[in-house]
């Protein structure tokens, strides 16, 4: 079943609904800015933060991945992973830009993550892009928030995000 989500007011929708709290994620396969592929065992025992969102060439997901990584450096045996479709290359040069030592940032342009952790948007222009979502788990691998932003063109709730960490 599709979740109903907002492009500037525009109705628009995701491939389905994100994790349920209390649910363990599934594995993935994403590729870094140097092409090599990370799967869930590189961040084992860690807890984690998906960053999740359409393109990093856009104002709402460059903040979003600032104040990702600017939180990052203060959260113990956390990361925090930015997830989009953009190619490695774009995402190895937003981030040596912008200093984004704190975070993994990895493309899904090749996998199957959107699909899994159903976040594909399945119309509008921005079809085959992946929502603006946020998913935390603890070390686990349990989920123990989510946050599907209902209007792409808005952030994240980073607190409610963070304060799941806690």
């Amino acid at each position: 079943m599709s979740t109903t989500i907002t492009l500037k007011g525009n109705e628009i929708h995701t491939i389905g609904s994100l994790p349920s709290v209390g649910t363990t994620i599934r594995d993935f396969a994403l590729v870094d800015s140097g092409l090599n592929v990370k799967t869930l065992e590189n961040f084992d025992g860690k807890k984690k933060v998906f960053n999740i969102f359409p393109s990093i060439d856009t104002g709402i997901c460059a903040a979003s991945a600032r104040k990702f990584n600017e939180e990052a450096s203060n959260l113990e045996n956390t990361v925090v992973i930015n997830v989009s479709k953009d190619l490695p290359f774009a995402l190895g040069r937003f981030c040596a830009a912008e200093g984004l030592n704190n975070v993994e940032t990895l493309s899904d342009f090749r996998g199957s993550f959107g699909d899994d952790y159903e976040v594909t948007i399945t119309d509008s222009p921005m079809q085959g892009l992946l929502s603006r979502a946020v998913i935390v788990t603890d070390e686990n691998n349990k989920v123990v928030y989510t946050e599907q932003v209902s209007e792409i063109a808005h952030e994240p709730n980073y607190e409610a995000a963070l304060a799941a960490l806690k």
